[in-house]
């Protein structure tokens, strides 16, 4: 009898400690981190297709997304399909492209200032598409972000569909888990204005 009692409980400690695991797991899912796995090219030189990084569903509930961040969202056309993109532009200020470059318009700069992305290769261009012609001043709306990939030329972005709405935003990127030889916290970026 006491055999059958030892081995009852040791069934029921792992049957307990499964359902803690499970359960730290999907509060950890939910609310703080998820894995997402960086498919096609439109982030390329930052991220490699097939890489893994966990996003922080955190922050942006305390905070504001900014200028910078790599953000994971509900792709607007598409929401059952996730993208990964860098925000640009910021709600209610208005954006133009000039000469392969970004340039944003605001309060602080009436006549726009060009956006320096250290992160994208030298002598990338940004070009035209649908949504925003060379020369032309695109407003992002109340409470969206327009968002680019870093690799300009195969990317679908909000040069084509417009701004993320707020709602849409998963998280931020936080961190690059895989490749093991990769592992890194995704930087930050400044950009001193």
């Amino acid at each position: 009898m006491r055999i059958l009692r030892d081995i009852g409980s040791f069934f029921l400690d792992i049957i307990e400690t499964i359902v803690i695991a499970l359960a730290i797991f999907v509060v950890v899912y939910l609310f703080l981190l998820q894995p997402h796995q960086v498919r096609g090219k439109s982030m390329e030189e930052s991220f490699q297709d097939g890489e893994y990084i966990l996003t922080d569903k955190v922050s942006y509930r305390f905070e504001e997304p900014k200028r910078g961040d790599v953000i994971v969202f509900k792709a607007p056309k598409s929401p059952d399909f996730e993208y990964i993109k860098r925000i640009i532009g910021l709600p209610g200020e208005k954006l133009k492209i000039k000469n392969g470059s970004v340039y944003v318009i605001n309060e602080a700069h009436p006549n726009g200032i060009k956006v320096e992305e250290p992160y994208l290769p030298k002598g990338t261009k940004t070009s035209e598409r649908a949504l925003m012609k060379e020369e032309e001043e695109v407003l992002v709306p109340v409470n969206q972000y327009f968002v680019f990939g870093d690799n300009r030329d195969h990317s679908s972005d909000s040069r084509e569909w417009g701004g993320v709405p707020k709602e849409n935003i998963i998280g931020r990127a936080w961190l690059r888990y895989w490749p093991i030889n990769l592992l890194s916290f995704i930087p930050q970026v400044d950009y001193r204005f």
